[in-house]
């Protein structure tokens, strides 16, 4: 007996088989080290405004043009993806925002760092719909809403790692060397090369558009006729506010924690390293959740406990309370992000499902990127200090996502096909 037919009773870690393995691994890692690169930056926000005597806030505003530009990213490796499969627009993302990373540690200037760091975001932005739709199709049915919440959940990990290495690293190497150490995860791409394969689903469905001469040239277009269109909008209002909840969260907290409570690179790593794993733990279990009672409650239920974990670690300075609640705080708010694979490759058909997936979820990070000089702007030119404008920022766009998500489809249990949706073929 395959490992595809073994029976739904059985367990479902032998469901997948080695090829859906590999091409699940490839996605998991990419998206690791993706994380890793970019979340780095939030540690060194402080040291690149002393070096380079700019204030904070200009600096975070390479944060929000990193952010803008993973949506051009998205969309094209999205195109690319549905047109020519989901390997190569994940190997080009790596090595993209791999060297992007590298050569920005070299910085002259100020300017030479924002453009480079802005330049990051497309490869970051590609390697998502890319990634997520390579994982998503390759996994089988019953547990992808687990699956997806470990994949999401990575980032996690990358952004813990990101805060061992400013821990360990950064009094030894300064921000330039945590830098340039984004260029290891360049070698990723030679496993996706030689092990990795197209999702049998996408190339039975690209023969199927070949054959009927129904391609989808323009997928982006499609997504917005009557058809997509409820699913496409709600789609975007969720991930918009998901977004900003997110870097109302872990945008700034390093930031606070060293520039008002002048806690060390060694305190802040305790809070942000275990709250990052507990991220990666918790999308975990509410893919579980997802699974048994469905991909919106998998989001919607961890979302409303966070809003009132909020003021335990932001309506005080006690570093107990800082520490225990923002760790909590990764469990619920933290990890409302798990069903984004699955749930948004799922509310659309194979055709156009990387475009469509790529662009839903990285418009959401034009509306994100505004976060991180909102709120320093409020804390500094307004002296509101960071806690309070990040705390109403979390607790507002974290009721935003509960009704964007219920105004969305439930989709436990759909089967991704190969079948054509799109564009019916001619009888």
């Amino acid at each position: 007996m395959s490992a595809s037919s073994i029976p739904a009773s059985g367990p479902w870690w032998k469901e997948p088989t080695k090829d859906q393995w590999y091409a699940y691994s490839a996605a998991w890692l990419g998206w690791t080290l993706d994380a890793f690169d970019f979340t780095v930056f939030l540690f060194i926000i402080g040291p690149i405004a002393d070096e380079f005597k700019v204030p904070v806030t200009e600096v975070t505003i390479v944060f929000t043009l990193t952010l803008w530009m993973r949506l051009i990213g998205a969309t094209g490796a999205g195109w690319l993806g549905d047109r020519i499969g989901r390997r190569w627009p994940l190997m080009i993302s790596i090595l993209w925002y791999s060297f992007c990373n590298f050569i920005a540690g070299f910085s002259p200037t100020f300017m030479f760092l924002l453009v480079f760091r802005t330049l990051l975001g497309i490869g970051m932005g590609a390697e998502w719909p890319a990634g997520a739709a390579l994982a998503m199709e390759s996994w089988p049915t019953r547990s992808r809403g687990l699956m997806s919440g470990i994949l999401q959940g990575s980032w996690g990990l990358g952004y813990a790692l990101a805060a061992a290495a400013n821990w360990v690293l950064y009094p030894e190497f300064g921000w330039r060397g945590l830098l340039w150490i984004g260029i290891l995860p360049a070698f990723a791409v030679i496993y996706v090369r030689f092990f990795v394969k197209e999702p049998e689903v996408w190339a039975e469905n690209k023969r199927q558009q070949t054959a009927n001469q129904t391609e989808v040239r323009l997928p982006l277009f499609a997504i917005f006729k009557r058809k997509y269109i409820w699913n496409t909008l709600t789609g975007c209002a969720w991930m918009a506010s998901a977004f900003c909840v997110y870097y109302s969260i872990w945008a700034l907290f390093p930031t606070y924690l060293q520039r008002e409570l002048h806690w060390t690179p060694k305190d802040v790593f305790v809070p942000v390293f275990f709250a990052n794993l507990i991220v990666f733990g918790g999308n975990a279990v509410w893919g579980l959740v997802a699974d048994r009672w469905g991909r919106r409650p998998g989001i919607y239920i961890p979302a409303i406990v966070g809003i009132f974990v909020t003021p335990l670690y932001l309506f005080t300075q006690d570093p107990v309370w800082i520490v225990a609640g923002f760790i909590l705080q990764g469990f619920f708010a933290g990890s409302i992000y798990g069903q984004n694979p699955s749930y948004l490759c799922e509310r659309f058909p194979t055709e156009v499902r990387a475009t469509a997936s790529g662009f839903v979820y990285h418009q959401g990070a034009i509306f994100g990127g505004f976060i991180a000089p909102v709120l320093s702007y409020f804390a500094n030119e307004m002296h509101m200090g960071y806690a309070l404008p990040m705390m109403v920022s979390t607790m507002v766009f974290s009721v935003l996502v509960v009704i964007f998500v219920l105004m969305g489809p439930e989709t436990l249990g759909k089967e991704m096909t190969s079948e054509l949706e799109v564009f019916q073929p001619a009888e």
